[in-house]
């Protein structure tokens, strides 16, 4: 065993009054034993003989390969959790919140804000599998491919040597409950101890993944914030990162993940984005599953009737908001089963189930409130990373959306630290992209059956995206296939969640445009082989749009906890009620039957469910311009037969 002494002398990154607690409690179990292997004595925390003889070449490779002075392989547990926030406090990365409950501020590098989509790559020898081929002279946005040889060099310009100075995190982490047949496994090794209390956080992290695994096959997740030392450059708000060497790398062939450069968000929590998403989508599409870019939902009635409903919506426009609604309708409850990514499988009796794969929100900050979202402010009150957010003298946290919830006398410190912030000084408090991290156990409202491992069976799948003009409140697709194209032609306002410009209308294909595992024609007929299976109950799909504004630019629609009246109708016509008309573009509801009782704001419902024939003429122009410079041949002839129809329709209006 080691002595408490040589224990701290060798660990480095934190205080003897804390090592002292932390060891002795750990002496007695084992928790640290010298090590006599070659690489397992660099391992400082955990023990080397836990992994499982797969998991330990890889992490012998990369140890060779980036370098590192140390290696900590995370269990999970609450006392590494208290040990990694001190380190992250120490090292001036996160500060406390004194007015919350064990919840921390970061400030990032304003380099490293957002997902980087320009520097995210898919690496299969044949271009294809992973992007469309585009009309000539058309610039694709519906991916990046590299070659392997060219990820190769791209890869092998930064990795080596790269953790030199840094400790590695071992971090084995379950997507889903574990064990559950709709989850898998994944080992991030990052040099972040950012990443690693934030991935405890968003995944299920410990001795019991590594169980589960046995020797079994994983994801292989290696992220570095490509800052070893002796630095290059001095770090702002003592962030480490690389922006100008960054790059995002996807492997799925090898079913691996390369992340260079970032500290931030989707970019290092490689479990999120990258994992569920893009690497997600592929092996769904191998395995014959979906993963999405999807909150699930329990909705329930009075009679103690309850149906799930899945949600696809672009990053920053309300999934959260939705997952944790507060019903402005009596008769129904709300449940959160998940508020951003979904998987979802077909089960032996034909019903598509769905599981959250994460175990935490990483939501928007900036638009969150007691008004818009008060079960989400509930739940990001303690144990909670906050980055990029502002600061209240009181040791709270702001961002725009709070002014009504902070008294006038409290001084704000913007998250690019200028002190005694004031909105007329013409720059947001906080970032726009600003983050929190919070576990989902604490949200009020978590369903109980959010981590069954059977999943939960999913009713009805809803897309949307902020259109300001035309698009009405919510419409029905005729069918299966009429569903798959309205998510294939979905258009939204850029967000801040990524580095594009807010307010341009951009095409956002089942609000997956950045999580595109593979080709996207592909992807198409991968959904759309499902009407062609016997047996199977295929949810009803529709479209909503809380977004839209009239000539003075003002929402027509009330929004959040009003959005009950939407699922309302949804929920009836999951049970065959005649309250739908047919229109050019779906069926819309019958005339009275959205309930608007208790509704406190007039809507004018003419207008709101308005389809001006200008607007969805060019729309039709503008959707077929885009499948066929973007997608071309890839196109699923399903999904042009849709379009020429919805073209016709329009046109007879």
């Amino acid at each position: 065993m080691y002595t408490l002494a040589k224990f701290v002398r060798q660990c480095g990154y934190i205080k003897p009054n804390f090592a002292s607690r932390i060891v002795e409690e750990s002496l007695g179990n084992g928790g640290f034993t010298r090590p006599y292997q070659s690489i397992a004595s660099q391992v400082l925390y955990g023990k080397w003989n836990d992994l499982p003889k797969k998991v330990q070449h890889y992490v012998q490779d990369n140890v060779k390969l980036c370098k590192p002075d140390t290696i900590h392989i995370c269990d999970g547990s609450d006392r590494e959790n208290e040990m990694l926030l001190y380190i992250l406090q120490r090292d001036g990365m996160i500060k406390p919140l004194p007015k919350m409950d064990n919840c921390w501020l970061a400030r990032t590098d304003p380099k490293d804000v957002a997902r980087v989509e320009s520097r995210t790559f898919i690496s299969t020898e044949n271009m294809r599998d992973t992007i469309p081929v585009v009309k000539n002279g058309i610039t694709g946005t519906l991916g990046n491919w590299m070659s392997p040889d060219d990820l190769d060099t791209e890869l092998n310009m930064r990795f080596p040597g790269c953790m030199k100075g840094r400790t590695m995190f071992v971090i084995p982490f379950s997507m889903g409950p574990v064990g559950s047949a709709l989850s898998k496994i994944g080992i991030e090794l990052t040099d972040s101890a950012y990443v690693a209390a934030s991935m405890r956080i968003m995944t299920r992290v410990g001795k019991k993944v590594l169980k589960t695994l046995g020797n079994g096959d994983f994801v292989k997740c290696l992220h570095s914030v490509g800052a070893p030392y002796p630095l290059k450059e001095p770090m702002v708000s003592n962030w480490p990162c690389n922006p100008k060497e960054t790059i995002i790398a996807h492997l799925p062939e090898r079913n691996e993940i390369c992340s260079y450069g970032s500290g931030y968000g989707g970019n290092s929590l490689l479990g999120k984005k990258c994992f569920a998403l893009r690497l997600g989508s592929i092996l769904g599409r191998r395995e014959g599953w979906l993963a999405e870019h999807m909150l699930i939902l329990g909705i329930e009635n009075s009679k103690g009737e309850k149906k799930y409903f899945a949600a696809a919506f672009p990053s920053a426009c309300g999934k959260t908001n939705l997952a944790m609604m507060k019903s402005a309708l009596p008769d129904y409850k709300i449940t959160c089963v998940g508020d951003d990514i979904a998987w979802m499988r077909f089960d032996k009796d034909g019903k598509l189930r769905a599981i959250n794969p994460e175990a935490g929100f990483f939501g928007v900050a900036p638009g969150t409130s007691m008004k818009t979202n008060p079960m989400a402010m509930e739940t990001i009150s303690r144990n909670t990373i906050f980055t990029n957010v502002a600061e209240t003298s009181d040791g709270g946290v702001f961002w725009e959306g709070l002014e009504g919830e902070v008294s006038r006398t409290t001084k704000i410190k913007s998250w690019l630290g200028v002190e005694d912030w004031h909105a007329e000084q013409g720059k947001p408090a906080a970032h726009p992209n600003s983050r929190f991290c919070t576990p989902a156990a604490q949200c009020p409202i978590m369903d109980e059956r959010w981590q069954d491992p059977e999943g939960v069976p999913i009713e009805a799948i809803i897309f949307g995206g902020r259109r300001p003009e035309g698009v009405p409140l919510v419409y029905e697709a005729f069918n299966w296939q009429h569903g798959v194209y309205i998510g294939a032609s979905m258009r939204s306002e850029a967000t801040a969640a990524a580095e594009h410009k807010s307010k341009v209308i951009m095409h956002d294909p089942f609000a997956m445009r950045p999580f595109f595992g593979y080709n996207f024609g592909h992807y198409l007929e991968h959904w759309l082989s499902f009407q062609q299976k016997q047996d199977l109950d295929l949810p009803k799909i529709y479209h909503v749009n809380w977004f839209r504004k009239d000539k003075n630019g003002r929402f027509m629609w009330p929004g959040f906890g009003e959005n009950s009246r939407v699922l309302d109708w949804i929920f009836r016509r999951v049970n065959g009620e005649d309250c739908a008309v047919q229109s050019a573009i779906g069926n819309l509801p019958r005339k009275g039957s959205l309930n608007l009782e208790g509704l406190q704001e007039d809507v004018d419902m003419d207008a709101l469910f308005s389809i001006p024939k200008e607007y969805w003429q060019k729309e039709v122009k503008d959707i077929g311009k885009y499948f066929d410079e973007q997608v071309h041949e890839d196109l699923p002839p399903e999904i042009m037969k849709e379009l020429r129809s919805l073209e016709a329709r329009v046109n007879s209006m």
